[in-house]
């Protein structure tokens, strides 16, 4: 049923400001990726907060008491369209010229159309009801949840200061990915936890970013408190998208400060390369060209350290894209879009894949399960080949 309260009551008042501070200037048009391959600007970032305040308008006030809220549905289908295809990148907040936090906005306004009975889109409405069952987005076994990739050899402790997080997208869909975690975390040395396969369930991300949020504080305490019982003061984790989470929202759902710091893998591995208790010595001949994952990037501001272990690698030229590190390019799989715009997608990675290639790389290195998987579906049938390789897949190919 279609909830007929009036529009933004769910959102924080610094998103109110927001919506009220865009002065529709356009600056956003340059750098959103879904209008770089639709070129559509009616879902566009200013034109999803222009809709929505004429949904505050339509809703609030003397007006719509006196004679009822009227909301054009064709402008509710479009706005749902539009805002559930972005695919939350942050890039158009990056650029605003007057500071508005896109990447928190447009989830919060998806929130609210599920808040209304509107949304999500497609098979994002399946998510609660996976995850409910087998703890994952992709409704996958639970008890296979590391059966396929993880080494035999690495020993995890009962219970360590150091715990690590493979994520659901690592897991089940970029296993080279998480493999490369656990062997780089072997040769570093330090002993380190994990959770079970049943035990370790989503960190509650397609959720948020899709605005299903009843199930995040259950899913939040459940993970927290098992790391806390396993003595964790430092939990790692390779996904942008899980560490944005944990670190910006887990403190939200579980009603507190954490019990352990939330660290990516990069960082823990570019300090011990910095100590001296772990080195690269495998060298490697090659162009390098690094992908910032944009909510590794402009979500927690982790750029400086991926670049810090590439370097690392004996023989190894590393280049950049044009656009990288706070202004990162979206490769196309965020923010649950790809679910329903695949083919959005398949174009926005294959920009990335076209500038790696202009630039002379031998490789393009990515750090996110999500670009892992996209990237490499945009490859298939691309006039433009490059090697793909997660930045820790080839850490651990060097060992």
């Amino acid at each position: 049923m279609i909830n007929r309260k009036p529009f933004g009551e769910g959102l924080a008042v610094e998103q109110l400001l927001e919506l009220d501070a865009c002065t529709q200037c356009g600056e956003c048009l340059t750098y959103c990726p879904v209008q770089d391959v639709t070129g559509n600007p009616l879902i566009s970032p200013l034109e999803k907060i222009r809709m929505f305040k004429e949904f505050l308008k339509a809703t609030k006030g003397l007006k719509a008491r006196l004679f009822g809220a009227k909301v054009d549905p064709k402008l509710l289908e479009d706005f749902l369209k539009a805002i559930y295809e972005c695919t939350t990148c942050g890039a158009c907040g990056e650029n605003c010229t007057v500071g508005i936090f896109t990447q928190r906005l447009w989830p919060m306004l998806r929130k609210e159309m599920v808040r209304r009975g509107l949304g999500p889109l497609g098979i994002q409405a399946d998510l609660p009801k996976a995850m409910g069952k087998t703890g994952n987005p992709y409704d996958k076994p639970a008890e296979e949840r590391y059966r396929t990739w993880f080494p035999e050899d690495v020993i995890i402790a009962e219970k360590a200061e150091i715990a690590y997080y493979a994520g659901c997208t690592g897991a089940y869909e970029a296993q080279p990915m998480v493999r490369g975690d656990v062997l780089v975390l072997r040769g570093i040395g330090e002993p380190f936890t994990m959770l079970p396969p049943e035990e370790e369930v989503c960190c509650g991300f397609p959720l948020f970013i899709t605005g299903q949020h009843d199930m995040l504080q259950d899913l939040v305490r459940r993970l927290v408190n098992a790391y806390k019982a396993r003595g964790v003061k430092v939990l790692l984790c390779s996904c942008p998208c899980c560490v944005n989470i944990m670190a910006r929202d887990w403190p939200i759902f579980y009603g507190q400060e954490l019990p352990f710091k939330i660290r990516h893998v990069t960082q823990f591995v570019a300090d011990a390369l910095k100590s001296g208790q772990w080195k690269i010595k495998r060298p490697l001949k090659e162009r390098l060209i690094y992908h910032d994952p944009c909510y590794l990037s402009r979500g927690v501001g982790i750029i400086e350290e991926p670049r810090t272990v590439l370097r690392s690698i004996p023989g190894v030229e590393l280049l950049e894209f044009e656009r990288h590190g706070l202004n990162t390019r979206c490769c196309g799989a965020g923010g649950a879009a790809r679910k329903v715009f695949h083919e959005n997608a398949i174009a926005m990675g294959r920009l990335t894949i076209d500038e790696a290639v202009e630039k002379g790389a031998d490789r393009l290195i990515l750090s996110c399960p999500a670009c892992y998987v996209k990237m490499n579906e945009a490859m298939q049938g691309h006039d433009r080949q490059i090697v793909i390789t997660d930045i820790m897949e080839l850490l651990g190919s060097l060992i």
